[in-house]
């Protein structure tokens, strides 16, 4: 390998390496930059986005049926060598007449003047595009759902997580006071077995938190797009994000059910449904369209009667299909009354379902402000019983029991801060104002 290989080599490692380096380089994220990342790179967004760039296309393509449509072709033929045999009188010989060669170039231009599926099916077509879009609305605050909920998990999850190494160090600590304690006789070695015990549950504890963070971040990752080793870090605390949601607890506003994604989606479906009847009633329209066709010999028969330019309209005329545009002009009927039968249920279902919500995060709300209570009165015990160890009035077991108690208070705040936030997620989603 010549000295320029070796260094065009070398230099295609050393970008490798850093573009890998960038690559794994930890991303911070606060609640609206990840909302950001995922609106840009979620792949199921991404999908619901392509379907109203192909709407788009589907409108023009509608739109271009009713354009000047030209076309034209070219044509070569050859008889080779047969002739063309003619008797004028039968007792005399035939005339054969030999067949030439023929090319012709023809171009035709044709325009639609008047088709009544077509300006209806026009109209379908931009229903089409706006339902695209309006499902894009529609996936996109779903993506920001679960794209909040999942940061709240992992906040709360790395809280979780934190919480239990926390209490491993603090029973660390007691398990090495009280083993000092068994061997100058004040406590049995019992009680130093049962800390022990009660430290390798605590790990298998931390353990299970740990993975359950991992699966966390990972749907996390999935939802914004990111690479499934890439790092991050979220900027946002567990405290930061309640506070958010605390201003608007005692702030909800009336139920607005045209705001709702789904509802609307239901509007614009029965609006397709109609104007499906009215394709099925312009089935009972004349179709009338329009043409000019010019022909140029480029290799002339020997007889050429054909002209060269020729205008023409066709009008076509429905007179009867024997029921069939009936039949289906009523089954398009049905479809309406259908459709309109889902919205006026989905209307109560939706209406239904909010006040359900209203009343989860009431009711969220009033088990995070009793775990406050708790975890207080918890944490007040705690500090006591730890003083009294420390000076040697209690065992282990007994700041073990209170420590347990304590960790289970913050355990289930944390939880009924996550039954809030998750709470509010849902009725901002059946409002349609996730941002």
């Amino acid at each position: 390998m010549t000295m320029k290989e070796k260094f065009v080599l070398l230099l295609s490692l050393l970008m490798v390496l850093s573009s890998w380096g960038i690559a794994q380089q930890k991303q911070t994220f606060d609640l609206s930059g990840a909302k950001k990342q995922a609106i840009q790179y979620n792949r199921m967004l991404k999908n619901s986005s392509y379907a109203v760039d192909k709407a788009q296309y589907q409108l023009k393509e509608a739109i271009a049926a009713g354009l000047p449509q030209i076309s034209s072709t070219l044509n070569y033929s050859n008889a080779l060598g047969a002739k063309l045999s003619i008797r004028f009188d039968p007792n005399a010989p035939a005339t054969e007449i030999p067949i030439k060669p023929t090319s012709q170039f023809n171009l035709q231009v044709g325009q639609l003047l008047f088709s009544g599926s077509y300006f209806v099916g026009l109209e379908l077509a931009k229903l089409g595009k706006t339902l695209t879009e309006k499902n894009y609305e529609k996936t996109e605050q779903d993506v920001l759902a679960q794209v909040t909920g999942s940061y709240y998990l992992v906040l709360v999850s790395g809280e979780l997580l934190n919480l239990m190494n926390k209490n491993v160090t603090n029973l660390e600590e007691v398990y090495r006071k009280t083993e000092a304690m068994v061997k100058v006789g004040i406590l049995e070695k019992t009680d130093l077995d049962q800390l022990g015990v009660q430290i390798a549950a605590l790990q298998n504890a931390v353990s299970n938190a740990a993975r359950q963070l991992e699966l966390a971040k990972n749907m996390f990752r999935l939802q914004l797009g990111l690479e499934v080793g890439q790092d991050f870090e979220l900027t946002n605390t567990l405290e930061q994000v309640m506070g958010m949601v605390k201003g608007t607890l005692n702030t909800q506003p009336l139920f607005d059910l045209t705001m709702n994604k789904d509802y609307q989606l239901v509007e614009l479906q029965e609006q397709m449904s109609v104007k499906q009847v009215k394709m099925q009633n312009s089935a009972y329209l004349p179709t009338l369209t329009g043409y000019y066709s010019r022909t140029e010999k480029i290799i002339k028969p020997n007889f050429d009667m054909s002209p060269k330019n020729m205008l023409g309209a066709n009008l076509s005329i429905p007179i009867f299909s024997g029921g069939q545009r009936k039949a289906k002009v009523d089954q398009a009927k049905i479809d309406l009354e259908t459709i309109r039968n889902t919205k006026a249920f989905m209307a109560e279902q939706l209406q239904i379902q909010e006040k359900q919500l209203q009343y989860n995060l009431k009711s969220a709300n009033e088990t995070y402000l009793n775990q406050l209570k708790n975890l207080d009165v918890a944490k007040s015990v705690y500090d006591n019983l730890k003083r009294k160890f420390d000076q040697g009035m209690i065992s282990g077991l007994e700041l073990v029991s209170a420590d347990n108690n304590y960790v289970k208070a913050e355990t289930d705040y944390i939880s009924s801060v996550y039954q809030v936030l998750q709470a509010t997620v849902e009725l901002d989603k059946i409002n349609g104002k996730l941002k």
